[in-house]
C-alpha cells in the first residue's frame, strides 16, 4: 500500500475546500489535464468525475467515482481506468496545531494494475503522490496567501540581519567606532 502525508500550511477546512471542487481534480492530480463532475454532486457518495490522461498523442477518459466522504476529513475515491483496472485512493485530513497534515493511501482494486502490483510499482505510486501532494499544497497554501515553506525560510533568513542590525542601531550599538 502507498502511503504518503503531507503538512499543509494551511487549516484542514481550505484543503477540504479544494479536494471538494470536483471541476479542480485535474490542477492537483498527478497526470490529469481536464476533469468535470459528470455524476451527482461532487464529493456525496456515488457522485463522480470524468477525467483525460494525456500520455504524448494518446488520450484516456477515466472516471473517479466517490465512495466514502466523512466531509472535511475523509474521502475515499475509486478510480476507474479502463483495461488497467481500479485503484482505492483515499484522504485522511487531520488538524496539526494551525495547519493540516494530509495523508494520501493508494491500492489496485482489480483489473491489470492489480495483477502487476508490486515494489517497482509501488515505487513509482510514492514518487506520484509525493508530486500530488506538493500541488495540493501549493493550490491550498496559494488560496489563503500562505508561504511556502521554502519561501518562509528564505525570506526569514534575508530578513534577520537587517532586522538585527536595525534594532542595533536605535539602541544605539553597532553604528561604529568608539565614543
Amino acid at each position: 500500500m502507498a502511503v504518503r502525508h503531507r503538512l499543509i500550511k494551511v487549516s484542514p477546512q481550505a484543503v477540504w475546500a479544494v479536494l471538494a471542487d470536483g471541476t479542480r481534480y485535474a490542477e492537483w492530480v498527478v497526470g490529469t489535464s481536464s476533469s468535470e463532475p459528470v455524476r451527482g454532486l461532487w464529493p456525496q457518495v456515488g457522485s463522480a468525475i470524468e477525467y483525460e490522461i494525456r500520455v504524448g498523442p494518446l488520450r484516456l477518459s477515466n472516471e473517479t467515482v466517490v465512495r466514502y466522504c466523512e466531509e472535511g476529513s475523509e474521502l475515499g475515491l475509486e478510480a476507474r481506468a479502463g483495461v488497467l483496472g481500479t485503484a482505492r485512493i483515499s484522504f485522511r485530513l487531520r488538524p496539526w496545531g494551525p495547519y493540516c497534515l494530509v495523508f494520501v493511501d493508494e491500492h489496485p482494486l482489480q483489473g491489470v494494475g492489480g495483477a502487476l502490483h508490486n515494489v517497482g510499482v509501488e515505487a513509482l505510486i510514492q514518487l506520484r503522490h509525493r508530486a500530488m501532494l506538493a500541488r495540493l499544497a501549493g493550490l491550498c497554501e496559494a488560496q489563503t496567501g500562505t508561504d511556502s515553506e521554502a519561501e518562509a525560510e528564505a525570506r526569514t533568513a534575508a530578513e534577520r540581519p537587517t532586522r538585527l542590525h536595525g534594532r542595533r542601531r536605535a539602541a544605539g550599538h553597532g553604528t561604529g567606532g568608539h565614543a
